[in-house]
């Protein structure tokens, strides 16, 4: 494959797939790198000392101090992009890939968007409370900022361990090892993590805990929150012209109305409790 066939496949995957997974990843790395290359431009015109990433967080990372949130309202949604170093985007884009692909097996793209963007949400207010009504953390206010996409990340971890708890992941060196488990270690270090150098960032990582969690438990219970989110049906007049065959389509239609009955299903009772059918038809469907 030819650099321009690569970079089509990719813009394609990125913007034209309709899959979650690859959209906020692709998001998520063109930010990086463009304030990477700006941040190349600042240090050469002199500016050495302070780095591009923290000049910027000033206007992109979502701050502890209330007072400038009037003026900053919209960096609970931009602080979600952005990245301090390359460990710290490359890691979280990884465990997105790899825990978002689990979760889209079984849900729907508007479902993660909504988890994602609530998730990182929910992340941002979780540190705003805790800096502000936790004694230790009050004298920070006034400087304390948050950034990165690791609420969001944490949020479709803890939505998906929620959904199919005793999914197994295969790790280099452990072997294979179900996710409850492994997202329980996780939110244990957050929780260590408080009394560490980057408080804020555990408190936003349980944010996102929490919302992931929340909105599984919600969705079992038969209330989408998502569910504003649908695409009103658009009605179209198809005119059947001679020799054409339609059965083909009309199939179509049934084993999509077929694989969302199924995803409805895991959605309320868990994979677990799909027939061996059932299951098949989900494989088959996320082959295709």
């Amino acid at each position: 494959m030819n650099k321009k066939n690569l970079l089509a496949d990719l813009r394609y995957k990125v913007f034209h797939s309709g899959d979650p997974v690859f959209l906020y990843i692709g998001i998520n790395t063109i930010v990086f790198v463009a304030v990477a290359l700006f941040g190349v431009t600042y240090f050469l015109a002199g500016n050495n000392s302070i780095k591009f990433i923290d000049y910027l967080s000033e206007y992109v990372a979502f701050p502890a101090a209330i007072p400038k949130l009037p003026t900053r309202f919209y960096t609970i949604i931009t602080y979600q992009f952005f990245h301090e170093g390359l460990f710290h985007v490359l890691f979280n884009m990884l465990w997105l890939f790899w825990i978002g692909r689990i979760f889209i097996d079984f849900t729907k793209p508007r479902q993660f968007h909504f988890v994602y963007i609530t998730g990182g949400m929910m992340g941002a207010v979780f540190f705003l409370l805790a800096y502000n009504f936790i004694p230790v953390f009050v004298p920070s206010v006034p400087f304390a900022t948050v950034i990165g996409s690791s609420a969001s990340v944490m949020a479709i971890a803890v939505a998906t361990t929620t959904l199919v708890p005793d999914y197994s992941m295969r790790l280099l060196l452990i072997g294979d090892i179900k996710l409850r488990y492994l997202i329980l270690a996780y939110i244990v270090l957050d929780i260590i993590g408080i009394a560490s150098s980057n408080p804020g960032g555990s408190f936003a990582h349980l944010g996102g805990a929490f919302m992931g969690f929340v909105y599984i438990k919600v969705l079992q219970s038969g209330v989408d929150l998502s569910s504003w989110l649908k695409k009103k049906p658009v009605l179209k007049v198809v005119k059947n012209e001679p020799g054409r065959a339609t059965s083909r389509n009309k199939g179509n239609v049934v084993n999509q109305k077929e694989v969302d009955m199924i995803l409805d299903k895991i959605s309320k009772s868990g994979y677990n409790k799909l027939s061996k059918e059932e299951k098949e038809t989900l494989f088959k469907a996320s082959k295709n």
